[in-house]
């Protein structure tokens, strides 16, 4: 009777010790960590990108445009939009963070556009008070700030706005405690704090999001 090639005896494998096997492990847990270690140091060896010290040209996403600047190491995005880009809306009070005056979005959450360096914008979305509006149609807490006359000098205003602004998007059932909390690190030597808070709780109780966070 012929015999199938499943009926034939099986080689035996080879008796692995404990001892062999546990150093079978370690040499191949060695050499993983020595590749590893290679490519670490190959990485460290090349460094970290360097950017500067001559300007550097950069594509930015400034109120949902890309725009096209070459700028230095140092060059501030307070100094970038106002003295490059002619968007001067965005103010610059203190030029040290204390006022609030320059404040813009990024990303859609409030930051101080005299204290980041235009190279940590990149891949980021910049939206400044002149890209809240949606055409000619106002972002509601732009429209609540006329209505309800919270200006005087205008110096402050553009920043506040865009701190309200934030806020009622991010919470449309705010309340005056929460106004007074996003408003805190502003300062308006006119004193128009009432009506900005009037003006900002009106607009979230009229229940809007303007053109939302470019």
């Amino acid at each position: 009777m012929a015999h199938s090639d499943d009926d034939a005896p099986k080689p035996l494998l080879p008796k692995l010790s404990r001892r062999a096997f546990f150093t079978g492990a370690g040499a191949s847990a060695i050499s993983a960590t020595l590749v590893q270690t290679a490519a670490e140091a190959a990485t460290a060896a090349a460094g970290p990108t360097v950017l500067g010290p001559e300007p550097e040209p950069l594509t930015l996403s400034i109120n949902g445009r890309p725009t096209a600047v070459t700028v230095d190491p140092g060059t501030t995005l307070a100094d970038l939009l106002r003295n490059q880009l002619g968007l001067t809306g965005t103010k610059v009070g203190c030029d040290r963070g204390a006022c609030s005056a320059c404040t813009v979005w990024l990303d859609g959450e409030v930051a101080a556009a005299c204290m980041t360096l235009v190279l940590d914008t990149r891949g980021r979305k910049v939206t400044t008070i002149e890209g809240l509006a949606k055409g000619d149609e106002l972002h509601p807490v732009q429209r609540a700030f006329v209505e309800n006359d919270a200006l005087q000098c205008g110096f402050c205003t553009p920043g506040m706005v865009m701190s309200c602004a934030a806020l009622v998007d991010r919470n449309p059932k705010c309340t005056l405690d929460d106004v007074k909390q996003a408003v805190s690190g502003h300062l308006c030597r006119c004193g128009t704090y009432p009506n900005v808070f009037k003006a900002t709780l009106a607009a979230a109780q009229a229940g809007g999001k303007g053109k939302g966070k470019s």
